[in-house]
């Protein structure tokens, strides 16, 4: 594919509410992440995917907007904006923001006038629906649990909100509509910011016959991924959507894809893909059967996470570009998801993960915490958890069956509340996040794994600074990925190749030595998580959780 400018950036996600305090009130903000820009710049990455900012009830942190272009003041001002955005440019550093545009909060001004003048035009910016003999309009299941439609008091009707109550959904068919989000977009590219990170988009189009599905929980309710997500007809909106806004600002566009089969990929990131990448969430969500339903889990294997892996990869590869991750403010600490043994769970394991995914072909993208191995807590009551997905699925664990005991153990393995723990600083009260009393509880009030003299932020500094600047980036950033097979089960191995030129990756994924026989004498070992690799000419022993780069 054509080389485009994006291909060569390293993304660092930032959830504001949680990244640094700059003025004592418990939350982090705009000035907080200004301040740490140096911090950021030391690490290496070059552009900061920043998570909402937008004016908004924060019923879902802040992916329920109000106002598109509104700063929400708990994060600052749009002065404070314009100067993060001023004083990164000096740093080189590109930000790109979190584009959410299935849904709007209901207390934004459309929505408000919706509901209160049936007549206005905003009635149909949304998806309002009459009941079925005093009942909803069909089966559906909001992702955040409990029927998609929600009764307006005063008439028998109903709007639909695929995610929370309080989330309802825009009406993508009303092109009024659509023109009015693409001024919006365009007016934040006008203000300079590279790009997006799109939310949710493919649940932008919904099947018209609102028909309801043969239920598959005790609820008597169906998932609405099945007529909500990435429904034929969405490309015309995509399409429009990439025409009016990103193709005139040769923006750069991350969507968040789920649903979307391998063979589609094409559509979305091919040569006139609607993106320029999208994540794949097939090999993250391995530890669930379902990525909203958190009691259904899997007892996965290394060689079923191997095979999801290089099928995205190659998936990618063919149809153009992907974005990389571990984590995200969505997932929970990969040490705590893919590591079942405590006692490997370290800051060596974390290297290894981290060179596990740094190195496969696309962009990669590392979330706030990640470069200093953290982990997930542990919460000994539903009340301490903030995020409204965690509490849905406590009560829903239950009413499938599960004890209560086990329901907060599901939770506490998967809460998104795990990566959205303020950012620990130093091994001071509150881990240095704020002088106040954090908006919510740290993994541990006095921090033990932080930013001060960390090994795991080094490791990654070298990974960065290998892709980046130095005589292997053209490999580790446009190569092409191949599988290394004959290798033990439990060990991930893949080169990287570019031109006459190729560097092999290994990695081990369990708590035995495995010895690994390449095809080619093994000339540099470039980098390692661990103790140095033992190799003899075409042989390496591995030792457990440890991963190596050699060329």
């Amino acid at each position: 594919m054509e080389t485009k400018w994006w291909q060569d950036e390293v993304v660092y996600q930032i959830y504001p509410k949680s990244f640094y305090d700059s003025n004592g009130d418990g939350i982090g903000d705009l000035k907080g992440i200004t301040e740490k820009l140096d911090y950021l710049k030391e690490l290496g990455i070059t552009m900061i995917w920043i998570c909402p900012i937008f004016s908004s009830p924060m019923v879902d942190n802040g992916y329920d907007i109000s106002d598109f272009e509104g700063i929400n003041p708990e994060f600052g001002t749009m002065d404070d904006f314009n100067q993060l955005l001023e004083e990164a440019k000096k740093r080189n550093i590109k930000i790109i923001l979190d584009l959410v545009i299935n849904h709007t909060s209901d207390e934004h001004p459309w929505f408000q006038e919706a509901l209160k003048n049936p007549a206005s035009k905003y009635r149909d910016y949304y998806i309002f629906k009459t009941g079925a003999e005093g009942s909803p309009p069909n089966n559906w299941r909001s992702i955040f649990g409990g029927s998609v439609w929600e009764k307006l008091p005063e008439e028998d009707l109903y709007y639909l909100h695929v995610f929370d109550k309080k989330q309802p959904d825009l009406n993508w068919e009303n092109k009024e509509m659509r023109e009015e989000l693409y001024g919006m977009i365009n007016r934040w590219l006008d203000k300079g910011v590279a790009g997006f990170r799109i939310d949710s988009i493919t649940f932008i189009k919904k099947d018209s016959d609102y028909a309801s599905l043969p239920a598959d929980g005790a609820d008597g309710l169906v998932s609405c991924k099945h007529k909500t997500r990435n429904r034929p007809g969405i490309e015309n909106f995509l399409n429009e959507l990439k025409a009016n806004t990103f193709e005139k600002y040769d923006a750069v566009t991350v969507g968040e894809a789920p649903g979307v089969k391998y063979e589609d990929f094409n559509q979305f990131i091919g040569e006139d893909g609607y993106f320029s990448m999208i994540f794949d969430f097939h090999y993250a969500d391995i530890d669930v059967e379902s990525g909203s339903d958190w009691f259904k889990r899997t007892n996965w294997t290394v060689p079923e996470f191997k095979e999801l892996l290089f099928r995205s990869q190659f998936a990618l590869q063919k149809a153009g570009w992907g974005a990389n991750f571990l984590e995200n403010h969505d997932q929970p600490r990969v040490l705590s998801k893919m590591v079942r043994e405590e006692e490997w769970q370290t800051p060596e394991t974390a290297k290894t993960f981290g060179m596990l995914y740094f190195f496969l072909r696309g962009t990669p993208f590392i979330y706030q915490g990640q470069e200093l191995g953290m982990k997930n807590f542990h919460r000994s009551t539903i009340k301490a958890f903030n995020d409204i997905s965690s509490i849905d699925n406590y009560h829903r664990s239950m009413q499938e069956g599960f004890s209560e005991e086990e329901a907060l153990q599901f939770v506490n393995l998967r809460s998104r509340d795990n990566t959205r723990t303020p950012f620990p600083w130093n091994n001071e009260v509150y881990g240095g996040f704020t002088t106040g009393k954090p908006w919510l509880d740290m993994t541990e009030e006095y921090p033990e794994i932080n930013a001060v003299n960390n090994s795991v932020y080094t490791f990654y500094q070298q990974m960065i600074q290998l892709r980046q600047d130095s005589e292997l980036s053209g490999i580790l950033t446009f190569g092409n990925i191949k599988e290394v097979k004959d290798v033990p089960e439990e060990v991930i191995a893949y080169e990287r190749v570019h031109k006459d030129k190729r560097l092999t990756v290994l990695v081990n994924l369990s708590t035995e030595k495995k010895k690994v026989l390449l095809d080619r004498p093994m000339v540099d070992i470039i980098l390692y998580s661990q103790t140095k690799p033992s190799i003899t000419g075409n042989e390496v022993v591995l030792e457990p959780y440890q991963g190596i780069a050699v060329s």
